[in-house]
């Protein structure tokens, strides 16, 4: 069995719907559909979540109405019978109602979470009711129902595989499974998510659990290319990662994969595919445990970094002070990106810089301490093993006319890392372009 997850894009209108819907029974086998919020979707239900924050029930009235008329527009583009479409009005409107239900009640953090469920309960609604009026055999597998986090936030897997092969047993027979990504319920049985991009997160650990033979992230991109295109000229798509190599990439800012999606998938040795929804027949790329050795596989760029220097003669060759620094931003829940260090000082970067106040304060008491703000991280993936000739040099060939704060490499065999001003980032990705590919 296949997992295939879609995107809001992929599930964006009527038409969108239908196309995915001819996708995944095209072939005739059996899988799992992971499905997103239609596209703009769960930025409504933020802005909704935000007025009545603010106690504001007509502004997110007004809100809600517009979204619910997005969704009746939907309705009636979506199904040529006229029973689907009284049955999926009904669904929806009885979601809207408890969207409404909020409003003049005190509001935290929960019932935010609350409502934003509701577009993926709604997305996969609209997909089960259509594939039932076009006479596909499908059920519906409510993720609230088996996917669950522990108290770390992290996934439940024993629950996970339990609860999900029970509410496969129950629907035995069905050449399509379709259920929510990025929603679950905690370890207090509270409705929660997956955070931003769990989607894919949720596509891998179903994968997991239920041992696929192969997960498939479909969006509106032919697979990761080898640079942004946003910026550079002729990217093309990378057609093998390892499972390394992408977790690299994806954590350094290639926007089309979750970083946390490789990490079920690799436990169990499962392929992970990107592919086009728009151009299905693309290869795409496959992300497997295979290596290609001595290749430069790709460029990505990771925004909104600061960088921290330490400098302290007097304490960087005393014993346990490194462990002294990490222990401050352990205590600050603040993770570090790179680390580079010299005899009278350390530098080291943070993507999160929500308690640098109070970080730099307490990194003060080691010595004096400098910040550097609006930078980016510029990394270079591939097979980047130490005795690999050259391409440390084609590298730093490439970065010649562009200041670079920090580097960083040895830490894996697959990247090197540089540190940059953000304004000489757009030159910085189309320079390595033309060196390295």
């Amino acid at each position: 069995m296949k997992v295939l997850k879609f995107g809001g894009t992929s599930v964006g209108s009527a038409e969108r719907i239908q196309n995915v819907a001819k996708l995944i029974v095209e072939d005739g086998q059996s899988k799992v559909v992971v499905l997103s919020a239609m596209s703009g979707t769960t930025n409504s239900l933020l802005e909704i979540s935000g007025y009545y924050r603010l106690q504001n029930a007509v502004g997110a009235a007004d809100v809600i109405n517009r979204l619910q008329q997005k969704y009746a527009d939907t309705i009636n583009q979506l199904y040529s019978n006229e029973q689907s479409k009284v049955d999926a009005t009904k669904i929806i409107g009885e979601i809207f109602d408890y969207i409404r239900s909020f409003a003049n009640h005190p509001f935290t953090i929960f019932e935010e979470r609350c409502i934003v469920a509701q577009g993926e309960l709604m997305s996969t609604n609209l997909m089960n009711i259509y594939l039932k009026e076009i006479g596909v055999e499908v059920a519906l597998l409510p993720a609230l129902e088996y996917m669950r986090i522990d108290k770390n936030a992290e996934p439940d897997f024993k629950y996970i595989e339990e609860h999900l092969k029970q509410q496969l047993e129950a629907n035995p027979g069905k050449l399509i499974y379709v259920t929510q990504g990025f929603i679950c319920r905690n370890a207090y049985g509270e409705i929660d998510n997956l955070q931003r991009g769990g989607s894919d997160y949720s596509a891998s650990i179903v994968g997991a659990a239920v041992r696929a033979e192969e997960i498939q992230i479909w969006t509106d991109i032919d697979g990761m290319h080898n640079n942004d295109p946003r910026f550079v000229e002729g990217t093309k798509p990378v057609r093998n990662l390892n499972f390394d190599e992408a977790a690299e990439l994806a954590y350094f800012g290639a926007k089309i994969l979750h970083p946390t999606c490789i990490t079920p998938a690799r436990m169990y040795n499962i392929p992970v595919r990107l592919l086009n929804t728009m151009q299905p027949s693309a290869p795409g790329t496959m992300i497997s445990n295979q290596t290609e050795a001595g290749k430069i596989k790709a460029v990505a760029a990771k925004d909104g970094i600061t960088s921290i220097r330490i400098k302290s003669s007097r304490m960087l060759l005393a014993y346990g002070f490194m462990s002294q620094v990490f222990e401050v931003f352990d205590r600050y829940k603040t993770s570090v990106d790179l680390v580079t260090t010299s005899e009278v000082g350390v530098s080291l970067t943070i993507d999160n810089p929500k308690k640098l106040d109070e970080i730099v304060n307490d990194l003060k008491k080691f010595g004096s301490v400098t910040v550097d703000d609006d930078m980016v991280i510029i990394a270079v993936v591939g097979d980047m093993k130490w005795d690999n000739l050259g391409f440390e040099s084609r590298v730093i060939e490439a970065m010649a006319d562009v200041p670079v704060r920090m580097i960083s490499y040895g830490g894996s065999n697959y990247n090197i890392s540089m540190l940059v001003k953000k304004e000489d980032k757009i030159k910085a990705l189309q320079n390595l372009s033309k060196n390295l590919f």
